[in-house]
């Protein structure tokens, strides 16, 4: 605590009117063996700053580090370039989005039939409630090239396969129920993923349009070829 010595002069003590330091976000010092917890608070910051911008230009080292409170070279013993971290996004958003559909199926029971429209109809809600995460996703705001930077042809190949199996592991239950035909399952369940993609992507770019509301129904059973219940 700092004091003030008085002396016999009118001069008194009087508060400064300087402005006050602009407040710095600070990182307390990960202990030995948490580096594993700085890469996802780098994460973290990277997919805040996307949902708050919507632009994967804003995503760059200098402002995921100031967002975490660390000197911009920190990042590099976790990620090499932006694109890492933004694949790191992807990765991660891809994992949720494959942790949630799968819930939503479990949630269904053992019906073929309400497995594969649970998991349909989740897919769109999860692209409803993410739509800044689900453009970055399927490359509506991070379009990544290579060649220039740290990613591989395999990293951007593998993103989403795990949902796009358990899609087509729903149809296939369906037809091995009698309750959909189809002698060709993973074309079959790659028209329905872009016929679900095509409506995910377009009341996210254009949430304006008037959309019926039964407009998942309407797409849905005509690609699944399911009755209507």
């Amino acid at each position: 605590m700092s004091t003030v010595k008085e002396t016999g002069s009118a001069a008194q003590a009087t508060p400064s009117k300087a402005t006050p330091p602009k407040q710095v976000r600070t990182r307390i010092r990960n202990r030995r063996g948490e580096g594993g917890k700085l890469r996802e608070d780098i994460i973290d910051a990277a997919a805040e700053l996307l949902d708050e911008t919507g632009d994967q230009h804003a995503v760059t080292l200098r402002s995921v580090a100031r967002r975490v409170g660390i000197a911009t070279p920190s990042i590099y013993p976790h990620f090499p370039d932006q694109p890492a971290i933004m694949l790191a996004v992807v990765q991660r958003e891809f994992a949720g989005l494959e942790r949630t559909l799968r819930a939503a199926a479990e949630q269904a029971g053992h019906d073929p039939r309400r497995r594969l429209l649970a998991i349909c109809e989740t897919y769109l809600g999860f692209a409803d409630h993410h739509p800044q995460r689900y453009r970055t996703m399927f490359g509506g705001l991070w379009t990544p090239t290579l060649g220039d930077n740290s990613l591989s042809e395999a990293d951007l190949v593998l993103l989403g396969a795990p949902s796009m199996l358990m899609l087509a592991e729903a149809l296939g239950d369906c037809v091995a129920a009698g309750l959909v035909t189809s002698d060709d399952v993973p074309g079959d369940a790659t028209v329905l993923w872009v016929g679900l993609h095509g409506l995910a992507h377009q009341r996210v770019v254009s949430p304006a349009f008037p959309w019926p509301e039964n407009i998942p129904e309407r797409l849905i059973l005509p690609l699944t070829r399911l009755d209507a219940a």
